[in-house]
């Protein structure tokens, strides 16, 4: 699934309800970093009329466009949802905050927010569309098969993984993931946020005026 693909312009009715903070957290966030749509759409890989679609509503991001933004601006899918509490809470509690839906994927927040890494449990659907996304941006990842068989593309190589297997890899390796059973797959995934306001610095930039994906 191309990114740039936008679709018809207007909100998914499901979504809208789930993540009803998104719009106003985007355009706060982009307005906090002091970039214009053009400039943040450009780091993100988006069209500005795709961005701008979503800062007003009249569309709702897919789960790898909520972890894009995220990296985009420097903060965590919880930030974007509205999510971040008054005070860190090193336990995520079975029964905590609910499940979340984009694009058939459903993913529950393993870990706190506002750190330098993000923990989700996602269940991946069989042969969703999202499947065939491939995501390329700085940092590292890691996952962790819980049941059913994912498929696990980087670069040129497949993997076929099962429960209890794990994979770690450089984000830099174009990736995508799919699961090719019926009944899909959980796992929990783990991914770096290289979008602190050094992290234009560690990555050979200037912090304040460049930004990674």
């Amino acid at each position: 699934m191309n990114p740039r693909a936008e679709g018809p312009d207007r909100p998914d009715d499901g979504l809208a309800e789930e993540l009803p903070a998104v719009a106003p957290q985007l355009r706060e966030l982009r307005r906090r970093a002091g970039l214009t749509l053009e400039a943040a759409a450009a780091r993100a890989r988006l069209s500005p009329a795709h961005l701008s679609r979503l800062e007003t509503g009249r569309r709702q991001p897919s789960l790898p466009l909520l972890l894009g933004l995220a990296r985009t601006y420097g903060t965590t899918v919880s930030e974007l949802l509205g999510e971040t509490p008054a005070v860190a809470d090193p336990i995520v509690r079975a029964g905590g905050p609910g499940a979340r839906e984009a694009d058939g994927w459903t993913y529950w927040q393993a870990g706190g927010s506002g750190r330098g890494m993000q923990a989700l449990r996602v269940h991946v659907p069989q042969g969703r569309s999202q499947g065939e996304l491939v995501r390329v941006h700085p940092g590292e990842e890691w996952l962790y098969v819980l049941s059913g068989q994912l498929r696990l593309h980087l670069g040129e190589t497949e993997y076929l993984l099962e429960p209890g297997d794990s994979a770690h890899f450089d984000s830099l390796t174009p990736h995508r993931i799919g699961a090719p059973g019926h009944g899909g797959a959980e796992l929990l995934f783990v991914h770096t946020l290289l979008q602190s306001s050094l992290a234009g610095l560690c990555l050979g930039g200037a912090a304040t005026t460049t930004q990674h994906r």
